[in-house]
C-alpha cells in the first residue's frame, strides 16, 4: 500500500499556480525596479509620483512576490497530505555531477544573490526617497502645497525637510515614520485638518536644529532696516521707514545682554505659558537671569486654574522665529508693498496698491479661477477708467496682473482653508501681537512691576 503522505514529501511543491505567480511577480517587480534605479541614477526622471511607484510600489511587490513562492509551497504540501494528486510533476532529484543540474543550482544561487541586492537597494532607496525634499513637499500635493511653496521661497530653501524635522538615530526615524503613517492615512481618508496646525507638535528643540548653523551667542549689534509702503492713492504715495533694529545679543562669557537677542543669552532661562494651541496669548512667564535672579509675570487677570495643565515651554529661537522656513506674507497689503517696491508692479501705474490688493484679497474656489478673476479686475479697471494709461501701457498692466497672481499662488490656497493672515509670524508686532504678546504692557509680577514696552528697547527710527 502506498503511503501518501511519504508522497508528498518526497515530491516538489513549488510546481503550483501560486509559486509560480509569486516568482513572476518579484522578477518582473524585480526587473522593473532595476531599470528604473538605472534611470534614476543618471536623472532620468524627477516626478515625485514616479518615485513612490518605483522605489515603494515595485518593491512592495517584489517582496509579496517572494512570499507567494513558499506559501504557494506549503498550501501545495497540505493539498498533497491530504491525499489529492500532485499539482505538478516531480522534480527530478538534484545531482551536481550532472552538468544540466549544476547549471540550474548556480542560476538559483545567482538569483537569489540579486533578489538580496533587489531588496537592499529598494530599502535604501525607498528611504532616502521618503527623507527627500521631493517626497515631504510633493506627494501629498494638496496638503503639502502651502508649505512646500513658502518653502521654496525661504531663506531655507536650501536645507532639507528632514534636517529640521527628522532628528538623526533611530528615535527620531521611527518616530517620523510612525507619524508619517498617521499622515498617510489621514491623507487617504481626507481626515486631515485645514489648514494645517502650527506651531508643529513635537518639534526638534532649536538647540538640534537653528543652532547647528546659527551661532546663539554672537553679538550681532544693530542692523539698519528699510521698509516702503504705499498709499492706496492714484499714486501710490510712497512713506519710507528706517529702523535701526538692535538685534544685540552676547554669551555668558563677553556678559553682552542687550537689544532683542537677549533673550537668547545662554545665561538667561525665560519659560513661559501660553493660553492657547498658536501660542499667541501668553498668561505666564518666569525668567532667572544672568544674576541668578528670579522673575515671574502673570498676564492681567488670568487665573490659576487657566495655567493648570498646559505646556511649560523654554523659550528658544522658534518662538519669535516661528515661520523660519515656511513664511507667508503678513498681509496682502505688506506682501503688494513688497512687489511694487522690488518693481515688479510699477509704482506709477494708477491706484495699484489699491486695485492689486482688493484682487488678491477677494474669494476664490482655487488657484486656476483666481488667475481668471485677477487679470479681468484689473484689465477691466484701466480699461474703462484709465483708457489711454491702458492703451499705452498695457505691458504695465498685464505685469502688474502676473504678479498679482503670482502674490496670490504664493500665500492663498482655498483648497487648505489658508489665506492672507492664516498663518502667525512673530517676528515683530505689526500684523501679529509678536514681540506684544509679552511685551504689551500687560504681564506684571505680583507685586506690580511691569515687562518694559519702550520701542526703543527694540529699534529706534532714523
Amino acid at each position: 500500500m502506498i503511503d501518501r503522505a511519504s508522497v508528498a514529501d518526497s515530491t516538489p511543491n513549488l510546481r503550483n499556480w501560486l509559486s509560480v505567480a509569486g516568482a513572476a511577480l518579484a522578477a518582473t517587480s524585480g526587473a522593473l525596479f532595476l531599470a528604473v534605479f538605472l534611470l534614476d541614477l543618471f536623472g532620468f526622471h524627477t516626478n515625485p509620483y514616479i518615485g513612490i511607484l518605483f522605489f515603494i510600489v515595485f518593491p512592495a511587490f517584489f517582496a509579496l512576490g517572494l512570499l507567494l513562492v513558499p506559501l504557494g509551497a506549503v498550501l501545495e504540501r497540505r493539498r498533497r497530505r491530504a491525499g489529492r494528486p500532485p499539482s505538478e510533476l516531480h522534480w527530478p532529484s538534484i545531482d551536481l555531477n550532472d552538468p544540466r543540474q549544476r547549471r540550474t543550482v548556480f542560476a538559483v544561487a545567482l538569483l537569489t544573490i540579486v533578489n538580496l541586492l533587489v531588496v537592499s537597494l529598494a530599502t535604501y532607496r525607498g528611504v532616502e526617497f521618503m527623507d527627500s525634499v521631493t517626497f515631504c513637499g510633493q506627494v501629498c500635493h494638496e496638503v503639502m502645497r502651502p508649505e512646500f511653496a513658502a518653502y521654496q521661497d525661504s531663506p531655507h530653501s536650501r536645507v532639507t525637510c528632514v534636517e529640521c524635522h527628522i532628528g538623526p538615530g533611530a528615535p527620531w526615524f521611527v518616530r517620523s515614520k510612525l507619524s508619517g503613517t498617521r499622515q498617510v492615512f489621514a491623507v487617504l481618508m481626507a481626515s486631515h485638518e485645514r489648514p494645517i496646525p502650527s506651531p508643529v507638535e513635537d518639534l526638534r528643540p532649536a538647540r538640534d536644529t537653528c543652532e547647528r548653523c546659527h551661532w546663539p551667542e554672537k553679538f550681532h549689534g544693530d542692523k539698519i532696516k528699510t521698509i516702503r509702503e504705499y498709499a492706496a492713492d492714484e499714486k501710490n504715495t510712497e512713506t519710507v521707514t528706517t529702523l535701526r533694529i538692535h538685534i544685540g545679543g552676547g554669551s555668558e562669557r563677553l556678559g553682552i545682554a542687550a537689544g532683542i537677542h537677549w533673550h537668547m543669552n545662554v545665561a538667561n532661562e525665560i519659560e513661559y505659558i501660553a493660553l492657547d494651541e498658536a501660542r499667541q496669548s501668553i498668561g505666564y512667564i518666569w525668567l532667572r537671569d544672568r544674576q541668578g535672579n528670579i522673575r515671574e509675570y502673570f498676564a492681567e487677570d488670568v487665573t490659576p486654574g487657566q495655567l493648570q495643565g498646559r505646556e511649560r515651554r523654554r523659550m528658544d529661537c522658534m518662538d519669535c522665529h516661528n515661520r523660519p522656513a515656511h513664511p507667508f506674507a503678513l498681509s496682502a497689503e505688506r506682501a503688494v508693498d513688497s512687489a511694487i517696491a522690488i518693481g515688479e508692479i510699477a509704482p506709477t501705474l494708477p491706484f495699484a496698491k489699491r486695485e492689486v490688493v482688493a484682487a488678491v484679497k477677494a474669494t476664490y474656489p482655487d488657484h486656476t479661477t483666481a488667475a481668471t478673476g485677477i487679470a479681468i479686475r484689473l484689465r477691466d479697471f484701466y480699461r474703462t477708467q484709465y483708457q489711454q494709461i491702458y492703451a499705452s501701457r498695457r505691458q504695465d498692466v498685464e505685469r502688474a496682473i502676473r504678479a498679482a497672481d503670482e502674490l496670490y499662488r504664493r500665500n492663498v490656497f482655498p483648497e487648505m482653508r489658508v489665506g492672507w493672515g492664516t498663518y502667525p509670524n512673530n517676528i515683530g508686532h505689526m500684523a501679529f501681537p509678536g514681540c506684544f504678546r509679552c511685551h504689551d504692557g500687560s504681564h506684571a509680577t505680583r507685586d506690580g512691576t511691569v515687562i518694559r514696552q519702550e520701542c526703543d528697547l527694540c529699534h529706534d527710527f532714523e
